[in-house]
Formats: structure tokens, C-alpha cells, sequence
């Protein structure tokens, strides 16, 4: 069953505490967008076309180094979005974005978002936990980079991966994807991912498919509080 706007909308973290009237002038504004696995959503330094809602699929926003070297900022997910700050503050988008799988998004454009924010106060309101909500996300993302070692990065990643799954965790894309948004070697994501398997942490499945065997220690090795792996 194709999703439409509300259907991406309400699952939609950013828009969680938006009230009901301006909810619908949100669903009203956006439009369904369909990306194939591999395709470009956009560049950056281009224009940016709006905020985009993750419906199905993932999303990779990345930056490029002047060596050509790409880093992965953030891997988007259903019911989370990307490109927000953009939008909102109404400059350049400051990283690309790819498909990394199919992908059905919803886009609210620009200009029309920016007018529906500065006409309507509730919607700003709700809007601003959200917000709140994402820089405390990237603080703690800021931290696994700083203070945890591979195996607390891969165990704060995987846990915070079935906070918003169902049964099995897929891991997003390529390894590599995941290895660069954790700051990691391929080999060392490989390496970590097998110590976790053999110390029955977790089980890997076919499809990337991963489960999380002992979500205990898992929390503990996140913490830096478990026997090295």
C-alpha cells in the first residue's frame, strides 16, 4: 500500500507535538516524493527545496571533503527528517543527500513552509521541541565520536536502531555508510560487529538483518561499562 502525506506526517518526530489544525495545514502543503536506491535527493551548497519527511526507506546526508573523502553526518530513517535547518533558516543546504535503499519521502517545500511558520505560532511552537529533541540528538552523537570506542559507538547505534524498529534491525545501506557515520574503518565495524556476534550480543541475519541478543550488556558496553571486546 502506496503511503501518503499523513501517513508520513504523523510518524513524523518534528511534527509529534504540532496541534491538530496545524497539522493539517502541514499535510495540506506536502507532496509525495519517490527515490530509487542510489539516487542524488540533492547537493550540496544547492538550493534548498524544503524539508524533507522519511516515510520508507533511508537517506544519507553526507559531506565531501576537498580529496573527494566522504563523510556521513546522518543516516534518516522513518519518521525522521532532513534538510530542517535549511528550510528554516533559509540558506544553502550545507551537505548532500542520497537514497541508500528505496525511498518514499514527503517534501514540504520551502517557501510555503517558512510562510506557514512565521503565520502560524502553535506551529512554530511545536516544531521547537522537535527541534530541541535533534540537537540533543547530535550532542550525543558528538560524544560517541569523542568518548566511546568502537564497540560503545556500533552499541549506542544498534540500540538506538531498534528504538525505532520492528523485530530485526536492517542495518541502512552499505557497511560502509555505517561505518563512516560512526567515524569507523570498514574493518573496524567488521571487527566490532564479530566480537559482538561471538560474545552473543548480537546475531546477524541474512539482509543486514540484525538482533539484538542482550540488550543489557549491550547498554553496558554503550556506557563503557562491560569486559573489552
Amino acid at each position: 500500500m502506496a503511503l501518503n502525506v499523513v501517513d508520513i506526517l504523523h510518524g513524523c518526530k518534528l511534527f509529534s507535538s504540532v496541534p491538530a489544525g496545524s497539522f493539517q495545514k502541514l499535510a495540506a502543503l506536502a507532496a509525495v516524493r519517490n527515490f530509487r536506491k542510489g539516487q542524488l535527493v540533492f547537493r550540496e551548497n544547492d538550493p534548498c527545496p524544503g524539508v524533507y519527511v522519511v516515510g520508507a526507506g533511508a537517506v544519507r546526508v553526507f559531506k565531501t571533503g576537498p580529496g573527494g573523502k566522504e563523510h556521513i553526518l546522518h543516516i534518516v530513517g522513518p519518521g525522521e527528517t532532513f534538510a530542517e535547518v535549511a528550510a528554516i533558516g533559509g540558506f544553502a543546504l550545507p551537505a548532500s543527500a542520497e537514497a541508500v535503499s528505496k525511498t518514499t519521502a514527503a517534501l514540504l517545500p520551502t517557501e510555503g513552509f517558512r510562510r506557514l511558520l512565521h503565520g502560524d505560532t502553535e506551529l512554530a511552537q511545536g516544531m521547537l521541541l522537535g527541534l530541541t529533541l535533534w540537537v540533543r540528538h547530535l550532542v550525543s552523537l558528538m560524544e560517541d565520536i569523542v568518548l566511546r570506542d568502537a564497540a560503545g559507538r556500533l552499541a549506542r547505534f544498534l540500540l538506538d536502531a531498534q528504538s525505532n524498529a520492528q523485530g530485526l534491525i536492517k542495518l541502512p545501506g552499505l557497511k560502509r555508510h555505517v561505518a563512516s557515520h560512526l567515524n569507523l574503518t570498514g574493518e573496524t565495524l567488521s571487527r566490532t560487529l564479530r566480537r559482538m556476534i561471538d560474545a552473543e550480543l548480537i546475531a546477524e541475519h541474512k539482509n543486514r538483518g540484525v538482533e539484538l541478543l542482550n540488550v543489557k550488556a549491550l547498554r553496558r558496553v554503550a556506557e563503557g561499562n562491560y569486559p573489552r571486546l
